[in-house]
C-alpha cells in the first residue's frame, strides 16, 4: 500500500497497479470540470451518458461531471441499448475497448470522448471518428481549481432524478448495508460491482479507500488483503 492512497487500481490481466491520493484524484475531478464547464460550455442541468467500468480515471469523470452540476446517465454496457432517436444528449463518454465495431449502439452525444484507460492515464492510440480522447483534451485543464459554484442539493444528480442529497443519502445507506466506516480500506472485484453507487461513493461517503481489481486473481486474493492493509472485500 502506498501511504495516503484514495484509489488503488490493479489490473492482474496485465500486471498494471497505479495509486491516486486524494489531492491527486481532486486535480483529475477538477480539469474534468472544467472541461465540461469552459471547454464544452456545459453545467447544471446538462446531461451525460457514461460507459465506463470502474477505474480510477472513470471516478474523476463521475466526480467531475458532478461538480459541475451534470444529470448523469449511469448504465452497465449489455443495457446500454441502441443511439436514441432523439436528440444527443449533451455529453458522452466511453470506454474504447467496450465500443469494439459497435460504435452505433452508443448513444450520441453533442460532445463524445472516449478513454482508453491506459496504465498511468496515457492517451489512447485509437480515437473513433466523431470523438475526442479524454486524456488529451483533459491536459489543458490540469491544475484548474474546482468550480466556485456548490452544487444544488435539489437538483437531480441522475438523468432518472434522483437529487444530489438524495444520492448522497443512498451512498451512506449502501456503505452501513456494507459495514463500510471510516477508515476502511475496501477491496472491490471491478467484474462483480460495476455501479458506481458501490465502488466509488459508498466507500468516499464514509471516508474509506477503495482497492480497485480489474481481472482479479483469486490466487492472489490472499496476500493483496495483507499488502494493502484490507479490511473490507466487496465481490
Amino acid at each position: 500500500m502506498t501511504a495516503g492512497d484514495l484509489i488503488t487500481y490493479f489490473d492482474d490481466a496485465t500486471g498494471e497497479r497505479f495509486g491516486l491520493t486524494a489531492g491527486e484524484l481532486g486535480s483529475w475531478t477538477a480539469a474534468t470540470a472544467a472541461l465540461l464547464t469552459e471547454g464544452c460550455g456545459l453545467g447544471p442541468g446538462s446531461s451525460a451518458a457514461v460507459l465506463l467500468p470502474p477505474h480510477w480515471q472513470s471516478a474523476a469523470v463521475l466526480l467531475g461531471a458532478w461538480s459541475a452540476g451534470l444529470e448523469l446517465s449511469i448504465r452497465e454496457w449489455a443495457t446500454a441499448g441502441l443511439r436514441p432517436a432523439g436528440d444527443p444528449l449533451d455529453v458522452t463518454f466511453v470506454e474504447r475497448r467496450r465500443i469494439g465495431n459497435w460504435l452505433d449502439e452508443v448513444p450520441a452525444g453533442r460532445h463524445q470522448f472516449v478513454l482508453g484507460l491506459e496504465p498511468r492515464g496515457a492517451a489512447t492510440a485509437e480515437v473513433p471518428d466523431g470523438y475526442q480522447d479524454f486524456v488529451t483534451a483533459l491536459r489543458p485543464y490540469l491544475g484548474a481549481h474546482p468550480p466556485h459554484h456548490a452544487v444544488e442539493e435539489h437538483r437531480a444528480a441522475v438523468t432518472d432524478g434522483t437529487t444530489y442529497r438524495e444520492y448522497a443519502e443512498v451512498a451512506s445507506a449502501v456503505a452501513q448495508q456494507h459495514g463500510i466506516g471510516p477508515g476502511d480500506r475496501v477491496l472491490i472485484d471491478t467484474a462483480e460491482q460495476e455501479q458506481p453507487l458501490i465502488w466509488l461513493l459508498a466507500p468516499m461517503s464514509v471516508g474509506a479507500t477503495i482497492v480497485l481489481c480489474a481481472h482479479l486473481d483469486a490466487a492472489r486474493l490472499d496476500d493483496r488483503i495483507a499488502t494493502e492493509r484490507v479490511t473490507r472485500v466487496l465481490r
